[in-house]
């Protein structure tokens, strides 16, 4: 079971400015859709939410919704899905269900806090496979090699990934999963912005390629839909199955209402999902060119996702700079100590291309501010 959990710099950044700032560059989700946005890409009508009757759900969801997660993002089983309050408890879930203390985690850095948490709260030995700024962050599966071994258990990483925006080749998955076969350890792919890729289409379903592998997901990144707080696991039965008396204890289960919804989305997902992607692609573009133009500015171009992960010229620390930005100008940036590189900053393009037009203006201005200026710690 769980043990105490590290406070998070990402978190306690996001706590302390995300509900504060006007204009959102910093995030890694995209704009939210509102009641009526859902129900217009739906069809919902206010009848059939009236008919929802607020009793108890399956503990592993609805069956017609595992189904379509199933459908989407498995093998078609709705038996490998259980339905969760975001992609978080399905990370929770699945390392509760997968390792324990004296295990071995490999997590990719720098990268989503969560992984390493729960490794170092479950009593796991956390390694890392870095990837390097020097490659522009693409991963190195001949790197990843030497750092697994045979007293690894579990392999966690998101692609496209979070803050960097890189992703890989189908061929390159398909090679990740085979080292964890070949090492016997689960491979938990984090595939919350799975849906939103722009030089190639999105990878093919990495649960339907071993046993080994748990996939988690989410309607928060790719659909604009945090609120809803609905995520899923897709894994092996057995697997799932570990994963009963962790949530006997804590949720039991989600909203028929929350499901209900999320059931219409699914149907429509395609056409919900293009609707942000076409946003997202157009603000990929505005950021390159501005990072292209920015004296003090060195970013990758994000494959995936809504994030980048551009490094500040001249700033040993960020965290001053984003405090200014939050404080001074409304701007939510941030800073790259909560992803392990002070020198760097999360840059997020999912919101309107006028909120991030207007964002990156102002971090213009403070970018030629004299140092001293924004140096407020």
């Amino acid at each position: 079971m769980i043990g105490r959990l590290p406070r998070s710099l990402l978190e306690d950044w996001m706590r302390d400015y995300y509900f504060h700032c006007e204009l959102d560059i910093g995030s890694s989700g995209v704009s939210a859709l509102s009641v009526r946005d859902l129900r217009e890409a739906t069809g919902i009508e206010y009848a059939e939410m009236d008919a929802v009757e607020l009793r108890d759900a399956p503990p592993f969801g609805g069956l017609r919704l595992r189904r379509l997660i199933a459908e989407r993002w498995g093998g078609g089983d709705p038996e490998t899905v259980v339905v969760t309050h975001g992609g978080s408890e399905a990370i929770f879930l699945a390392f509760n269900a997968v390792v324990g203390p004296g295990d071995e985690v490999v997590v990719a850095g720098p990268g989503y806090h969560s992984y390493g948490s729960l490794a170092n709260a479950l009593q796991c030995t956390t390694r890392c496979w870095q990837l390097e700024a020097r490659r522009g962050f693409r991963p190195d599966l001949k790197a990843l090699r030497e750092v697994v071994n045979n007293r690894t258990r579990l392999i966690a990483v998101n692609f496209p990934h979070n803050p960097t925006g890189v992703t890989l080749t189908e061929a390159e998955l398909r090679e990740l999963v085979a080292i964890a076969e070949e090492n016997e350890a689960f491979l938990l792919w984090d595939d919350a912005f799975g849906e939103l890729t722009y030089d190639a289409p999105p990878l093919p379903s990495a649960a339907t390629m071993s046993p080994l592998v748990v996939t988690v997901g989410t309607l928060s990144k790719a659909f604009g839909l945090p609120g809803l707080r609905v995520g899923w696991c897709v894994a092996a039965p057995d697997v799932i199955q570990r994963m009963a008396t962790l949530r006997d204890v804590t949720t039991l289960h989600l909203s028929p209402l929350i499901e209900f919804l999320a059931e219409r989305v699914l149907l429509h997902a395609d056409a919900i999902v293009k609707r942000v992607i076409d946003v997202a692609r157009a603000n990929r573009e505005l950021v390159t060119e501005w990072s292209a133009q920015a004296p003090q500015v060195e970013a990758p171009v994000p494959a995936g996702g809504v994030t980048t992960f551009p490094h500040i010229l001249g700033f040993d620390d960020t965290r001053g700079l984003c405090r200014y930005l939050a404080e001074r100008a409304g701007v939510l940036l941030v800073p790259g100590d909560c992803f392990d590189d002070p020198t760097r900053v999360r840059l997020g393009f999912g919101g309107t291309t006028a909120e991030l037009g207007a964002g990156l203006l102002q971090l213009d201005a403070a970018l030629a501010l004299p140092r001293r200026s924004i140096s407020m710690g």
